[in-house]
């Protein structure tokens, strides 16, 4: 997609040999050739061909699918990667391909189960790319297809595919749904198939040159599925196991692991297998390199030893596992020197003789056989068999065959029992395979291990363009293009040069490996004639034995010194036969003697060979499945976070295959565009396109006839456009818009003009306007102050006239009525004398009366009280003598209550005082307040006539004129007045201070009294616990007198033979006495006795199944009326307080053992089985909350009961003063006792059990009422965070027109949220739910619309728009004005669970966000949200509607800075929103809610009125 015409100002992309490629700007044009200044700074002069056309209107943060780049070419992939992985997004697609980019740090945040819920059911493609997406289109395609599915994971060593591989392992076990089963004792299959990682990296995996941790085999896990679509088992296949790597290691690479992990055992373990520093094993010291950075040897050892633990691998067979690694540690020390006799071998030496004997004894096998199996061959013939000696060579060449044999088929051993251990199903439906498998490579030394992998690479890449060619294929299909003319790029022609057989070079290798005297420069130099003319196969110029081969990622060169060695892999009958005779059952296991193998010699096997078969059989599972591709790359070398290496970069795109797949696209239509988005950026090359009449497909097609383009193809949805035609359009959309800016520029500098030119014009009227006026307001000045002048004089003289008759006038009406007051004043004064006198007199008399009678009263109470006494201590002495028999627990009793008694009738006593002495006083008050209002009143009267005599005086002043009027003073009446006056005021003041001091009394007397009125309480307290532990100790009397009498029974019993058939009469309590039957001394008597009280116990037996059954049959009475819907009353359920008011009378809350409170629960719980009915629910939720709140108010801490009625003398005495109150206190608390509908109760273990259950139930339907309406939100939220696009043609022709016939239109789904709110509200309220419920499901509902809103907005990049913001704000000015309309009374703060998307949006929809510093957005504009969210949102940002710019690089890097800060917090690093599923209220809440006098005059149920049984509540 080389650019075709480049202009001067175009925006291109040149190779660089630093960074790979380089963008700039084109400066000059000369024919093919054109200078470009680079960002760099230095300009490059190249060809037109060797310039790519950068897209300048690429968003700066990339796009997600690279398939929707304008120009999909090496420098846009590289480039959009890059951009992407600068905002922590490690993941892109290109079209069905994962890209995943390893950053080297941990990310928990996209990982979490929150993450992990988003994408389940999510479309591909609709949120950001993730490998949960890929796993989610797996599991679904298999579902719905029924097809097999497998994920291909690739990439070189350090790109993270086994990450990469867990990932996919935990989603589809999730999605699985297989819990626990009982074996695996709480392990899940993806748990299981992880804790075998460290067994299998210990055994499979080992340092190369760019990786310390490097698989060197191909692992398949399968996950298994049933018909269901749920896991039923999985299973390891492993494939391509290096195993050359145990006998040959480069340098500076390290064997497997479990070899080092051996050598740093504990030294009991390394003493136990001979074991010493790994410098000295001959295997592990090919390599300088022993040790590894971050890594503990010894520590992983132990490690690995805890996995084989939890696999499933005993101790016994892990001790057998290691002593064969140990022996093939020990069987590499073994050096082979000439023989006794001719072409013979022997170990060389004594050191290799003990490292015979050891690896002998390791393997439990004779030492000789060992010996012979290595040194000497046998040949079977027809008739005979030939032993044959091997020289020190070949020897060498049996015991590294033996070595590889035994690890091989020790991992084939450990990888079955970790199958065996995880489970696995032969009956299973469908499968996804997931495949961890190396990648390409290509280092400075490439040897057999390179030349295997890459051939597994190429195979697998020609699996890999045959999927992108049908997807291809799929697409050109699904949108009915042409595409027939396209071609297939095929490495065919490679894998033939390979694995052809004959010919190939593993052919080629495989023969040289057969004859003995063969060498790798033989082996060269037949490869050299063989592929002399090969495309892809050349010789490099300066070596002799290389050979180099044109790869699908690159030319690799080969080095063939060790090609043949590594290749020979000897299957020896003496070695099947030597270890299958092993004394070890383990290693036996390992080596079975099949049947074929019997009496057959050595054969040659090749490595290549058995890889190759390998190879064929992943293919041909990989070809049964529906493959998924992950490519996942290592941004750097060093491992190190946040470096992105481009040259790095784009080796791995080009060896993963990518950049093979982007030439695919690009032999057909790599640019592809939906017709509204074409429309928008390439209508300006015809604007008359746009008319009315066509819709956007005709509108797509004349912009193209327009514009005379050739070879592109019209879609049903998209325009596809041939390589370099993208960029032609761009580059004359860039011509129209520059002679668009040239003409805006031109009216603009005309606006300015114009603008200053009125400006002025403007200024110079507004000057004129200034001084005419200015002259104008003095003139009026002047005129004005005259005026004023004559105005104020006027006025003055009229005040003056004015004020010397006010003067006059109110000298004559002073005179007058001075004299009129003087002599109402003294009738006034004569008046209130005479009244004070009577009204002490008066007084005085009843004081010396009342105080006489209360004399009298006080003696005749103390006698009574002397004489009671007296008789009552002669009775109590009598109860005394008769009560000595029953020891002295009734002494004590007595004691007691005489105490009882006697601070009974005293406090009694002393109340009745109290209440006399207050009431006189109250009586005495009130006559002195009656005085005191009649004397007020008198003075009132008395000013009234005084004002009246006024008004008369004043009507006699208009009559009579004031010069006629001579006043006439009587000095005398004066006086006298005078003193009658003083006398009135002295009279009056001491009648004050009297009423002073009688208040000051009244209210020491009233204090005097509240505390007596204390001690009074205090005395009742002590009175009631006195008598509650007389009532204990009564019952303990009785109980003690009870089992005696048990006692004599039984002994009565067993004496005598058999009862007589006529019972004796008891007394009436059924109790014997001495008084009542002092002559019955006979054993018969006894007997009858016994007899008559067994039948009387039969009697109450039969009583209480009675009245059990009846209770039965009334409680099935309630739930049946109960359990349908009985409506409310005065808003109250009447379930709930017919419910209650029965279980207080059956007085099932103090019962130890009842079985109402378990059918009560029984039937909540068959009437909530419908979960979908919010109406039935929301009745149900009423009346258990009600319930629960009597429930709670009755169990609520209260004053101690009463005791009960004492039957003695005093206590008859103190009941009689307790029981004289007046009628009135006693219909007041009569009153009080029918309001009083929740009583105090003492709760037994059932009843608060039933209390629990019933707090659960709350709990539970209000759960199901808030998840039934979510779930109903849930659909319209996922339509309302973004907004309904619209055809771009259509809008751009009449925008105006399209709002004003869909105005309200775009809103239906947030209407449609409005609707289910007020739904739910109507339905909780004609169901009387408790307002704090009503708040509290809100609450949540609006934190669930939060949550689920601010999530999509964060996940979707085509949420985070201009437009949508403006949507999604209007919709939440819909949900403002519901809870507005709604009040706080129901709504309570739900507005306020919508902080984040509030903010969000508001971000959204701000302009000129370039010019925002961080600091503006993180304390102003969005406080709540965290540095994680706001750079997510600002990344995502585009505007789709002003193409304006997101916030500034600087607010970018700030906010990167302070991320990589808080990285490793793994809550700080999340950026979505959790959901609330709690329940947001406790029972305390909910009584506050309600009051007890709510159902003081509540009603039962009208079906029980008619019962007799419940006769009880009306």
């Amino acid at each position: 997609m080389a650019c075709t015409t480049v202009n001067i100002g175009s925006c291109v992309w040149v190779e660089d040999p630093e960074v790979a490629w380089i963008d700039g700007e084109v400066t000059e044009v000369k024919g093919n050739d054109i200078k470009v200044l680079c960002t760099s700074g230095k300009t490059v002069a190249i060809k037109v061909s060797n310039a790519y056309p950068k897209d300048i209107e690429a968003p700066a943060s990339g796009v997600e699918d690279m398939t929707r780049l304008a120009y999909l070419h090496e420098p846009g992939v590289l480039q959009n990667m890059k951009s992407r992985f600068d905002i922590n997004e490690i993941y892109t697609y290109t079209g069905n391909i994962l890209i995943a980019v390893n950053p080297f740090r941990r990310l928990p945040h996209l990982y979490n189960n929150h993450m992990m819920q988003q994408y389940k059911g999510a479309g591909f493609g609709e949120l950001s790319p993730h490998p949960f997406a890929v796993a989610d289109a797996a599991y679904r395609q298999m579902i719905n297809q029924g097809i097999s599915q497998s994920i291909l994971v690739s990439g070189e060593s350090g790109a993270g595919k086994t990450e990469t591989t867990k990932l996919l392992m935990q989603y589809l076990a999730d999605m699985g749904g297989r819990a626990v089963s009982a074996v695996s004792e709480g392990r899940t299959v993806e748990k299981k198939v992880l804790e075998s990682n460290p067994v299998l990296e210990a055994f499979g995996n080992a340092k190369t040159v760019r990786n310390n941790n490097s698989s060197r085999f191909g692992k398949f896990v399968e996950i298994q599925f049933d018909k269901r679509g749920r896991i039923s088992g999985a299973a390891i296949r492993t494939y391509l196991l290096e195993r050359s790597r145990v006998c040959q290691v480069s340098d500076p690479e390290r064997n497997y692991h479990c070899f080092y992990m051996l050598c740093a055992a504990p030294p009991e373990d390394r003493k136990k297998w001979k074991l010493a520093d790994p410098r000295k094993f001959h295997y592990l010291n090919q390599s300088q390199c022993i040790e590894l950075e971050r890594m503990d040897d010894a520590k992983e050892y132990l490690e690995t030893r805890k996995a084989m633990d939890v696999v499933g691998i005993n101790s016994e067979e892990q001790e057998a596992i290691f002593r064969v690694v140990a022996a093939i540690l020990h069987l590499g020390n073994v050096e082979f020197g000439k023989g006794k006799e001719t072409d013979s071998s022997a170990p060389k030496d004594e050191k290799s003789n003990s490292h015979l004997k050891i690896a002998a004894e390791l393997f439990m096998c004779d030492e000789q056989a060992l010996e012979d199996s290595l040194c000497k061959r046998v040949i079977v013939t027809r008739g005979d068999t030939i032993t044959k000696w091997l020289d020190p060579e070949a020897a060498a060449l049996s015991r590294d065959a033996l070595a590889k044999t035994v690890y091989s088929r020790l991992f084939d051993w450990i990888v079955n029992k970790i199958n065996d251990s995880i489970g696995q199903d032969p009956d299973s439906k469908y499968l996804i395979g997931v495949l961890d498998i190396y990648g390409f490579e290509s280092f400075t030394t490439n040897s057999f291990e390179q030349f295997c992998i890459n051939l597994t690479n190429e195979k697998l890449q020609q699996h890999f363009n045959q999927h992108v060619f049908k997807m291809e294929q799929d697409e050109y299909n699904k949108e009915a293009i042409d595409w027939s003319y396209i071609e297939f790029v095929d490495n065919q022609d490679i894998l033939d040069l390979i694995e052809k057989k004959p010919g190939g070079i593993i052919a080629l290798l495989d023969e040289a490996c057969m004859f003995p005297r063969s060498t790798h420069e033989t082996f060269a130099e037949k490869m050299y004639q063989t592929f002399k003319d090969h495309k892809h196969f050349s010789k490099p110029r300066l070596a002799r034995t290389d050979f180099t081969i044109c790869h699908y990622a690159g030319d690799v060169t080969y080095q063939t010194e060790q090609f043949l060695e590594k290749n020979k892999d000897y299957v020896v009958a003496e070695h099947q036969a030597l270890l299958n005779a092993s004394r070890c059952t383990f290693v036996a296991c390992l080596f079975p003697l099949l049947a074929e193998d019997v009496n057959k010699s050595s054969k040659f096997s090749s490595i290549g060979s058995r890889f190759k078969q390998q190879l064929v059989t992943l293919l041909e599972t990989l070809s049964t499945t529906e493959p998924h591709y992950i490519r996942c790359v290592k941004p750097n070398n060093l491992l190190k976070p946040l470096i992105f290496e481009n040259q790095n970069v784009l080796q791995q795109l080009r060896c993963g295959g990518v950049m093979e797949a982007i030439r695919i696209s690009c032999a057909g239509f790599p640019t592809r565009k939906k017709f509204e988005e074409f429309l928008d950026r390439f209508s300006v090359l015809a604007p008359e396109v746009l008319d009315k009449s066509s819709d956007d497909v005709a509108a797509c097609k004349k912009l193209l006839e327009k514009v005379a383009l050739q070879g592109y193809q019209i879609g049903k949805t998209k325009v596809f456009l041939r390589a370099g035609q993208m960029a032609d359009l761009d580059a004359r959309r860039n011509e129209v818009l520059g002679r668009a800016a040239s003409s805006i520029q031109r009216k603009f500098r005309s606006y300015l003009s114009r603008k200053t030119f009125m400006m002025l014009r403007n200024a110079a009227i507004n000057m004129q306007a200034v001084c005419r006026g200015q002259l104008s307001r003095h003139i009026f000045e002047g005129l004005r102050r005259e005026a004023s002048v004559l105005k104020i004089q006027r006025y003055m003289r009229m005040h003056l006239a004015r004020k010397s008759y006010k003067e006059l006038y109110f000298a004559a009406v002073s005179i007058q009525s001075g004299m009129r007051g003087m002599v109402s004043r003294d009738e006034l004064r004569f008046q209130r004398q005479n009244k004070a006198a009577i009204i002490i007199q008066s007084h005085c008399r009843k004081f010396l009366a009342k105080s006489h009678y209360q004399r009298l009263k006080k003696a005749a109470i103390t006698t009574q009280s002397a004489w009671r006494a007296r008789l009552a201590r002669k009775e109590l002495r009598k109860l005394k003598t008769a009560a000595k028999e029953t020891g002295a627990l009734q002494a004590a009793k007595n004691k007691l209550e005489k105490q009882v008694e006697e601070l009974t009738w005293r406090l009694q006593l002393e109340k009745r005082m109290r209440m006399d002495l207050e009431e006189s006083k109250t009586q005495e008050n009130a006559k002195l307040r009656s005085a005191l209002d009649e004397m007020q009143l008198q003075f009132k009267e008395s000013k009234a006539l005084h004002l009246q005599e006024i008004e008369a005086a004043k009507k006699m002043a208009e009559i009579v004129p004031v010069l006629q009027e001579v006043p006439v003073v009587d000095t005398e009446l004066v006086e006298k007045l005078a003193s009658e006056n003083e006398k009135l005021k002295s009279l009056v003041s001491s009648l004050d201070q009297k009423i002073d001091e009688t208040e000051k009394k009244f209210e020491e007397t009233s204090k005097l009294s509240e505390e007596r009125l204390k001690q009074a309480r205090e005395a009742e307290t002590t009175i009631v616990n006195l008598k509650t532990a007389v009532h204990e100790l009564q019952e303990k009397i009785l109980d003690v007198e009870s089992e005696n009498k048990i006692l004599r029974q039984k002994s009565l019993i067993q004496t005598s033979g058999h009862l007589p058939p006529t019972p004796v009469k008891g007394s009436q309590n059924g109790h014997s006495s001495s008084k009542e039957s002092p002559f019955n001394t006979s054993l018969q008597g006894s007997e009858m006795e016994i007899l008559a009280r067994t039948q009387e116990q039969e009697s109450d037996a039969k009583t209480r199944r009675y009245h059990l059954e009846r209770q039965r049959e009334n409680v099935g009475a309630l739930i049946n009326c109960v359990k349908n819907n009985i409506g409310f009353n005065q808003g109250k359920p009447i379930a709930a307080f017919t419910i209650y008011k029965c279980l207080l009378h059956w007085k099932s809350f103090e019962a130890e053992k009842t079985s109402v409170f378990d059918r009560l629960v029984q039937m909540i719980g068959s009437a909530i089985e419908v979960q979908d009915d919010n109406e039935h629910l929301a009745y149900w939720l009423s009346n258990t909350s009600t319930l629960l709140f009597m429930i709670q108010q009755s169990m609520k801490p209260t004053p101690q009961r009463k005791p009960p009625v004492s039957t003695s003398l005093f206590g008859r005495m103190a009941m009689g003063f307790r029981s004289a109150p007046s009628s009135a206190e006693t219909s007041a608390a009569a009153a009080a006792a029918a309001a009083a509908v929740i009583r105090p109760i003492e709760a037994k273990d059932p009843a608060l059990l039933f209390k629990q259950q019933l707090t659960a139930y709350v709990e539970k339907i209000f759960g199901m009422i808030r998840d039934n309406l979510k779930n109903e939100l849930q659909t319209l939220l996922s339509l309302c965070i973004q907004a309904p696009r619209t055809s771009t043609g259509r809008s751009l022709r009449s925008v105006r027109s399209t709002r004003s016939m869909n105005k309200d239109s775009p809103l239906d789904h947030w209407n449609g949220i409005n609707d289910g709110l007020n739904a739910i509200l109507n339905t909780l309220k004609e169901n009387f739910v408790p307002l704090v419920l009503v708040q509290r499901i809100f609450s949540q509902t609006f934190s669930f619309i939060n949550v689920q809103l601010f999530n999509s907005l964060l996940l979707r990049r085509e949420c985070c728009t201009f437009s949508n913001g403006e949507f999604v704000k209007s919709g939440l000015a819909l949900l403002e004005e519901w809870c507005a309309e709604t009040k706080a009374e129901y709504a309570g703060s739900s507005w306020d669970e919508l902080k984040h998307i509030r903010q969000a949006v508001g971000f959204l929809v701000i302009h000129k966000k370039f010019r925002i510093s961080y600091d503006d957005i993180a304390h102003d504009l969005c406080p709540i949200l965290s540095v994680q969210q706001l750079y997510r949102i600002c990344t995502l940002y585009w505007d789709d509607s002003y193409n304006t710019r997101s916030v500034s690089q600087d607010v970018i890097s700030s906010m990167r800075v302070l991320m990589t800060e808080d990285s490793n917090n793994a809550d700080s690093s999340a950026f979505l929103l959790d959901e609330d599923s709690g329940i947001p209220f406790s029972v305390d809440d909910l009584s506050s809610s309600m009051q007890d006098k709510d159902f003081a005059e509540m009603k039962p149920a009208e079906e029980l009125e008619e019962n007799p049984a419940f006769s009880f509540l009306l």
